[in-house]
């Protein structure tokens, strides 16, 4: 023991702390050995090791050859061995551990739990032409309350969506400052399939998309700025295609209900069929609204797709359907709710009443669309075939009853095929 303690001692009293701070634990002959455990490395501990096992050899040499160890000795001898265990197993995790805090310091350093941070988008680097283009996730259209099914362009960042004269009629967007109408400076297509109408009734590249099913929406994909030839003549301030689910994880049902009439169910499944999936999905709705003339807004829509392969090579067939009719009741000035106007008796309304019970209308759609793509490394390729049925007639009165007469209100009326 003596040996190892000549060859040992200057390498451990090398680097053991200072006497006011180091630690003494006395060996198998009683003498004091300056070994700090936090200041153990990977080599030291070996080195500890060592003598542990000189220790224990030399403590055996004496019970063989009859000799006690006195009680001093043995309890020396068992604290170097408890203690020296500790130290190599304090030096271990002392690896891993918090620094200390710093001089002087009263608080030490906390470890806290692990925040993982999720970006809402891909990295679209080497694919995306600008950075004003991105993609919207099925994931987050999760997280979104959709009142209105035109709130899902709403994910796209900078545009915003309202509604006048009734729940059937095309949205109004917003989008970077610029007041799109229903839709005329914003390209918009569903599975590639182009929604605004031109030389619409009421106005040009109307976006009528009360007919989508948020639920089956995998994605959208967005454009923004007059920089992309390929969108059209409707793409001025920006574009987005919105992406329907070839398939479902689980089949959806959903039955909804509330206040003023609110009601909504919706059916949807996608069973294999062969070797493709059959998507399809039903949905009703209705809601009355908060006015005194209930909105009475009836809704019906379906969807039906067929696809098979992938996306390196494959192709789908798709069927929509829509049905919509609803009375509106829509701006009225604020003199016909304060009374401070020049009509003759006077003339009052509530402020959720109607200057024209008679504002509304009803409309529908139908679409048929194949599609068939392919891409590789090096090239993509996309065929599209569609065809549609839609029909608008509008009632609306914007200036009450100016024309004592006749009355105010228009009639606009939209056929194609």
């Amino acid at each position: 023991m003596s040996d190892a303690r000549e060859r040992l001692g200057p390498r451990l009293r090398q680097n053991a702390l200072p006497a006011s701070s180091a630690r003494a634990f006395p060996n198998v002959n009683g003498d004091p050995m300056d070994v700090c455990p936090s200041r153990i490395a990977k080599s030291k501990r070996r080195d500890m090791k060592k003598i542990l096992e000189k220790n224990l050899v030399h403590h055996l040499r004496q019970r063989t050859s009859g000799h006690r160890t006195s009680q001093r000795n043995q309890l020396a001898y068992w604290t170097t061995i408890g203690m020296a265990a500790l130290s190599v197993g304090q030096s271990a995790s002392a690896q891993n551990a918090a620094p200390a805090p710093a001089a002087g310091g009263t608080n030490a350093v906390q470890r806290m739990n692990e925040v993982v941070v999720k970006g809402r988008s891909e990295d679209l680097v080497g694919v995306a032409d600008s950075a004003t283009q991105g993609t919207v996730g099925q994931a987050e259209l999760d997280r979104r309350p959709i009142l209105r099914p035109g709130e899902v362009l709403e994910t796209v960042p900078g545009v915003i969506i309202t509604q006048h004269a009734g729940g059937g009629k095309a949205n109004q967007y917003f989008l970077r400052g610029f007041n799109l109408d229903h839709g005329t400076d914003f390209a918009t297509t569903v599975d590639g399939v182009p929604i605004n109408l031109g030389t619409h009734a009421h106005g040009q590249g109307y976006t009528d998309i009360n007919w989508l099913i948020p639920e089956l929406v995998q994605g959208v994909n967005y454009r923004k700025g007059p920089y992309y030839a390929e969108v059209g003549d409707f793409g001025t301030v920006g574009a987005a295609n919105i992406t329907y689910f070839n398939k479902l994880d689980y089949d959806l049902l959903k039955l909804e209900g509330g206040a003023y009439g609110y009601a909504r169910t919706l059916w949807a499944s996608s069973p294999k069929v062969g070797e493709g999936s059959l998507l399809y999905g039903l949905e009703a709705f209705h809601d009355d609204g908060a006015w005194k003339e209930p909105a009475d807004y009836w809704r019906g829509n379906g969807v039906v797709k067929y696809s098979r392969g992938d996306e390196s090579l494959g192709w789908s067939i798709s069927g929509l359907g829509y049905y919509g009719h609803w009375t509106s009741t829509d701006q009225i000035p604020k003199r016909a709710i304060t009374g401070n106007n020049t009509v003759p008796g006077g003339f009052n309304l509530d402020r959720f009443g109607t200057l024209d019970p008679d504002s509304g209308g009803f409309t529908w759609r139908g679409s048929l669309s194949a599609e068939w793509h392919r891409q590789d490394a090096a090239s993509a390729t996309t065929a599209l075939l569609y065809g549609y049925s839609y029909g608008l007639d509008l009632y609306s009165n914007f200036t009450g009853a100016l024309n004592q007469t006749d009355g105010d209100e228009i009639f606009q009326r939209d056929r194609r095929f």
